[in-house]
């Protein structure tokens, strides 16, 4: 009887972890600067993920690094969408993006018609994949 309840209750663990992992949320961004910077481990590209179209209204749910022009960030778990998303490049080497970017930083946001950021629907279970492009066109002053 002992063994029969251990294994009813693993399998409700295991049931209950499938069925989180299936619900799970997932927004994958390409990125790609096309800027005049470097781009290293030194001077990262931050991918920062928002709740809010308002992306200046506080801090990202989630920030990922790139240490190059070209490469791509997985967010997973999304708690909520739609979900947003924005680059900026560090051109000081020193930014830990825990703060607002340097003056200086080149910023991008993924939008279909800017400046207007886009919203990315990830419908449980799958992966949202988004393009986002940017350049030196728009810096923080």
């Amino acid at each position: 009887m002992i063994n029969r309840h251990r294994f009813l209750v693993g399998l409700f663990i295991f049931g209950t972890a499938c069925a989180f992992a299936q619900n799970g949320r997932t927004i994958q961004v390409d990125v790609t600067y096309e800027g005049s910077g470097t781009v290293n481990a030194g001077h990262n590209i931050y991918v920062a993920l928002w709740d809010s179209a308002d992306i200046d209204s506080g801090p990202p749910v989630a920030v990922k690094a790139l240490d190059s022009k070209t490469g791509s960030v997985t967010f997973t778990e999304v708690q909520k969408v739609p979900a947003y998303v924005s680059t900026a490049y560090d051109p000081t080497g020193a930014w830990d993006a825990q703060s607002p970017p340097p003056s200086g930083s080149s910023l991008g946001v993924y939008s279909v018609h800017p400046p207007t950021p886009e919203p990315i629907d990830a419908a449980p279970g799958q992966t949202a994949k988004v393009k986002l492009k940017f350049d030196d066109t728009n810096k923080v002053p």
